[in-house]
């Protein structure tokens, strides 16, 4: 499926750094300190994708337009944000070599963002679909984006929802920026990224 000839950049990070930057921009997104959230995306995407800086730069920007258009709690813009990631992976595609239907990989990008939305607001046993939903679809995204089998992926997608359970928790009590749950979620992205390296990387060679 979708594969250059030789492994793509993007099939080589380091999880440790990804998930810091992804932790730094989860906790900016919700504090709406929208400058710190374009530096976290700079570095996110720059050591997630490994595009060159004037797509990085770029990128990064297309990432905060998205997650501005999709904060809003009532009246968003999810067929705005959708518009952004899709351009967001054309400069992903356009980099590494991959070939990508950019368009679907924007579609199960909104996709999670929405079941996660979802797992925030829904009480009870909705709750509890809604979070089975968002492993789901992030699995779902992992997938197509690297071309790997849903299984295969799978355990990457739980460790990634498991940090937002977390980043929920921190957000329900305030967003304090020295809570240690902000050095747990962290600790669960890292975990996850490094679970999505092993497959990715490997799967490249």
């Amino acid at each position: 499926m979708r594969r250059q000839a030789g492994p793509s950049p993007m099939r080589d990070f380091d999880p440790r750094r990804v998930g810091s930057f992804e932790c730094r921009a989860w906790v900016t997104y919700y504090r709406h300190e929208w400058f710190a959230l374009l530096v976290a995306s700079v570095g996110l995407v720059r050591c997630g994708f490994r595009m060159s800086w004037p797509r990085t730069l770029r990128g990064a920007w297309l990432v905060l337009r998205a997650n501005q258009k999709w904060a809003p709690p009532v009246d968003n813009d999810p067929a705005g944000a959708k518009r952004c990631m899709e351009r967001f992976y054309r400069l992903v595609a356009r980099d590494s070599g991959e070939s990508l239907d950019t368009a679907e990989a924007a579609r199960r990008e909104i996709a999670w963002w929405r079941a996660h939305r979802d797992v925030q607001r829904g009480p009870g046993l909705e709750r509890d679909r809604a979070r089975a939903e968002l492993v789901e679809t992030l699995t779902d995204l992992y997938s197509y984006v690297y071309g790997d089998e849903r299984e295969a992926v799978r355990p990457a997608a739980a460790l990634r929802a498991d940090a937002m359970d977390v980043s929920d928790e921190w957000v329900a009590a305030g967003c304090v920026l020295d809570s240690p749950l902000v050095a747990q979620e962290r600790e669960l992205l890292v975990r996850s990224y490094a679970a999505l390296l092993a497959v990715v990387h490997r799967q490249s060679s």
